[in-house]
């Protein structure tokens, strides 16, 4: 317990507090900027168990705001969840981290079930209505949080108490900008994740929360503050007196998705699978280029565009914003 005396000495945590977060499993949904950030300051805190899931690969873009990475994870193309993982694991080896590469989607139930308590590491409203939607059903907490240029924003979403993400669609930035359409600064990233963070803490040792948002420009030096309370909807087809859980319906085949502003196209088949690289790769190695496999990954050159392929059957589609092509490949290629 040493090694958490400084915080231990912070009244609103003290004894019993550092207990509780030792004893505490945290959900991080995507390790990106927010998530690298939240991940090492919560491992840092002595959270006793963190599982970080991720669909990405580090690549070099991802340098000068993911804190976690080096240029050896990039070079390697080692996947988030797993990069995090090592690095956390030699922060804080007392604690138990576990990486998962893949999507967070309608099939990460098993993962939200065990966790008590979620933070929002991703990019796009689709995976935020997912988280929404499974922490309403399962009625465990998730930290909203969202970073663009030098703007930031956050709200804490308690089942039952606030309203949830749904409930907030309307008072929330939906312009559709990422970082990588107009970038994002790393001040505000830290900003973001801080405010996150605390709130994390706050919740573990004290079950409460901050009622609530808080956005910012870091370059302006800009800050606002609003409560949310009043805006819980009874009719929310989320958290409402009937909830339908809309995220949460599965449907068939292919599923694609353009990345914003990358030239991208993620295919992900609707049910989970474990592909063999190794055996794909023996038939696809005289009929593609620049062919490269990991144990996490395999990557290969084909017509125009540059395909990597996960274990879980998802891949990525680089070279093209055009679904169908996309689907094309990933069916001529890779089957299913």
């Amino acid at each position: 317990m040493e090694r958490y005396s400084r915080q231990r000495l912070f009244s609103p945590i003290g004894e019993e507090g550092q207990k509780k977060l030792l004893e505490s499993h945290v959900l991080i949904v995507g390790a990106g900027a927010l998530g690298c950030a939240n991940a090492e300051m919560l491992a840092r805190a002595g959270i006793g168990k963190i599982t970080i899931i991720d669909r990405d690969y580090v690549d070099w873009t991802n340098l000068g705001r993911q804190q976690l990475y080096t240029e050896e994870d990039a070079k390697r193309n080692i996947p988030k969840a797993i990069a995090a993982q090592n690095h956390l694991q030699v922060i804080n080896s007392t604690i138990d981290i576990k990486g998962i590469v893949g999507d967070f989607s309608i099939d990460s139930e098993e993962i939200v079930k065990d966790a008590d308590l979620i933070m929002d590491g991703t990019d796009n409203f689709e995976t935020r209505f997912v988280i929404n939607d499974m922490a309403m059903k399962h009625g465990i907490p998730w930290i909203h949080g969202a970073v663009v240029r030098s703007y930031g924003m956050t709200v804490s979403i308690v089942p039952k108490q606030t309203p949830c993400y749904h409930c907030l669609l309307q008072t929330l930035p939906s312009e559709g900008l990422t970082c990588d359409t107009v970038g994002v600064i790393s001040p505000a990233v830290q900003m973001v994740a801080s405010y996150q963070t605390a709130e994390a803490l706050k919740y573990l040792v004290s079950g409460e929360v901050s009622k609530e948002s808080v956005s910012f420009d870091i370059w302006k030096r800009e800050h606002s503050i609003i409560d949310v309370s009043s805006l819980k909807r009874a009719d929310c087809p989320s958290c409402g007196e009937n909830p339908s859980f809309p995220y949460l319906r599965k449907g068939t085949g292919l599923k694609t998705a353009v990345l914003c502003g990358r030239n991208t196209v993620q295919i992900r088949p609707q049910q989970t699978q474990q592909f063999s690289l190794e055996r794909i790769s023996k038939r696809l190695h005289t009929i593609v280029k620049n062919l490269k496999v990991t144990p996490y990954l395999m990557s290969f050159q084909v017509e125009d565009v540059q395909m990597v392929l996960f274990q879980d059957g998802r891949a990525l589609i680089h070279g093209t914003k055009e679904e169908e092509k996309a689907k094309r490949i990933y069916q001529r290629y890779v089957g299913a």
